[in-house]
């Protein structure tokens, strides 16, 4: 009797012990076009967040002095808007406690709502688009520069090299919201918008848009868009014979541009919020972490992954994951990323965001100038 009595007696303790270190899974969605043309920077997104992620749960972290795990929850939203708001009432209904996303604007803009309803923060890494964060809800917010901010840099820019200045956009969120910013940004430097045409986020012939503006004799073309166009753009225009010089956003500021466009992207300028990696307070160290896992960082990586350890950052100052409860400390948070200091204005928006301008030569991306937005 006393050995049955002292068996169960250790099961009972062994039973105890295991609901005492039994560790709470907090969900984080993360969301960006893991499909199509713009998989490459969607995966960088996502890598970034699960690099930052999987660093948290290896420290064995804690939430008012219980263990949790944060685990991630991807979903693909193709970089289209009625797409994103399916998964994003998806990633709601699963019990997301944050999200990390969407990519692009146009996904971001019609999903904060959904998020908003729910009460769950929402950053996102890369969506510009001023209209994101100016809906009026109180769980959105970005870490990077708005295109308000990117528009005038490269529109001051642009005249620097020759006041005729084309734009084209591809009617999405991001590269209409740009192209307009850049516009009032080339007229306030003194240059003149000589023409404006607009095509598709799928479109791969610009041969009509490009010899109609080819007659307006150019300096400057900017496109609004991201790399798969700006790519066969800049091809169509050197088989057009027309020489000025190409420009466009953080859309084709990537290493797959290069890749697509080739020996042709040489002298092609393209604007990115943030610091340069290599001046990036932890930008060596995270390339290192980073491209021995995933291998090349397009763009986003950088900033999905301080915008994952700023949410739980928030969690952890708040002691909880309840969204209810972290959301005000995520709203007045002041956080020390590998990106560089991370506080957010009323509206969700960066604080003083930098912006840098960086050109193709010798098929690399090299610095031009930093320029720092103010809000």
């Amino acid at each position: 009797m006393k050995v049955v009595v002292s068996i169960l007696l250790g099961l009972f303790m062994c039973i105890s012990a295991a609901q005492a270190v039994e560790v709470e899974v907090v969900k984080i969605g993360i969301v960006a076009p893991l499909t199509g043309p713009q998989a490459h920077l969607g995966k960088d997104v996502e890598n970034g967040a699960r690099l930052a992620l999987d660093e948290i749960n290896a420290a064995h972290p804690t939430l008012n002095g219980h263990p949790v795990r944060f685990d991630l929850l991807v979903e693909d939203d193709q970089a289209d808007p009625r797409t994103a708001t399916v998964v994003a009432q998806k990633l709601v209904d699963s019990g997301i406690k944050g999200v990390i996303g969407h990519l692009n604007s146009g996904a971001s803009i019609p999903a904060a709502r959904i998020y908003a309803d729910a009460g769950i923060p929402q950053i996102s890494p890369s969506s510009t688009a001023i209209a994101y964060t100016h809906q009026g809800f109180r769980t959105t917010y970005r870490m990077v520069a708005n295109d308000a901010q990117q528009g005038q840099a490269l529109g001051e820019y642009a005249v620097r090299i020759g006041r005729r200045v084309v734009i084209i956009d591809d009617r999405t969120a991001y590269g209409q919201g740009l192209a307009d910013e850049v516009a009032k940004a080339v007229q306030v430097a003194g240059g003149e918008v000589v023409g404006r045409e607009f095509t598709t986020d799928k479109s791969t012939d610009f041969t009509a848009i490009l010899t109609s503006l080819k007659a307006k004799r150019p300096d400057v073309v900017v496109y609004g868009g991201m790399d798969s166009q700006a790519a066969p753009m800049m091809r169509q225009m050197k088989m057009l014979g027309l020489k000025a010089v190409f420009m466009g956003g953080d859309g084709i500021q990537s290493g797959e541009f290069l890749k697509l466009a080739g020996s042709i992207a040489q002298g092609a300028i393209g604007s990115s919020p943030g610091l340069p990696l290599g001046k990036m307070p932890g930008g060596a160290k995270f390339a290192d972490r980073f491209t021995t896992r995933f291998g090349k960082i397009q763009i986003y990586a950088p900033f999905s992954y301080d915008a994952s350890h700023v949410l739980v950052a928030a969690m952890q100052q708040a002691n909880s994951a309840e969204p209810v409860r972290y959301l005000p400390t995520l709203a007045g948070i002041a956080f020390d990323g590998i990106t560089g200091h991370i506080a957010f204005d009323a509206y969700g928006d960066l604080k003083d965001g930098p912006i840098t301008l960086y050109q193709v030569r010798d098929s690399q991306w090299v610095p031009l100038i930093t320029m720092h937005g103010k809000n």
